[in-house]
């Protein structure tokens, strides 16, 4: 059933338009290779993946600053497969990686098809909690920057989603209103009930089938849009 009176589609952009996971594993390698640490990088991935989504939720709840997630998920990864590294290495590596993450830009499947059809018909935005310095890169490099109207992102508003800060910012920097809008994301936590709780309409892209509210509308694709809007 499509969605009545909508004029702006807010996206997130990590894990629901550009591939997170493929990317990251794709920039570790790189820097991995480049800085001659001898890992096996599934391993290290492995132990990588769960670390820094803890630190992740760290952060977005406050409890930690940017520094702390960028050294803390590496430093405690390497620990996790028991191998010896500098401070001053992981500093590197940390630096490296915010530098060539960007560079690789897999998409979701029909993410060119979906922001083609919407486009047609709505105002495109990012909400986003990821660092500003990177984000702008990579919707430049994957080339789909020129789909959206505007991009809000934390550090822009000090606070992160699912404060209701960001998502009234981004509202107002769209000149729309939460009665107009939707938001499509993977994060339950941060997208679809911070969005839900100041009254946009919202979508879950959940390639993951998680079990959830009943009453959440839920896409696995994001052709499945179509259906919606």
């Amino acid at each position: 059933m499509k969605i009545e009176g909508i004029t702006d589609v807010f996206f997130d952009l990590d894990h629901t338009l550009w591939d997170f996971d493929k990317n990251s594993a794709l920039a570790f390698d790189r820097i991995l290779k480049l800085n001659n640490i001898n890992v096996d990088i599934d391993d290290f991935l492995h132990h990588y993946v769960p670390i820094n989504l803890k630190y992740w939720k760290l952060y977005r709840e406050e409890k930690i600053e940017k520094n702390d997630l960028r050294y803390g998920r590496l430093n405690d990864a390497f620990m996790a497969i028991g191998y010896e590294i500098e401070e001053a290495i992981i500093n590197k590596l940390s630096d490296d990686y915010i530098d060539h993450l960007p560079m690789f830009n897999y998409l979701f499947e029909n993410t060119f098809e979906i922001l083609d059809y919407l486009n047609d018909n709505y105002s495109l935005h990012i909400i986003t909690n990821g660092f500003d310095e990177v984000q702008h890169k990579k919707l430049t490099k994957s080339n789909i920057s020129g789909y959206f109207k505007t991009v809000t992102n934390s550090e822009m508003v000090g606070v992160k989603k699912p404060n209701p800060k960001i998502f009234k910012h981004a509202l107002q920097l769209a000149e729309s209103t939460s009665e107009q809008s939707v938001m499509i994301g993977d994060s339950y936590e941060a997208d679809i009930l911070g969005a839900k709780n100041i009254g946009m309409e919202v979508v879950f892209f959940d390639v993951h089938n998680t079990t959830i509210d009943d009453g959440i509308k839920k896409i696995n694709n994001l052709i499945q849009l179509k259906k919606y809007l």
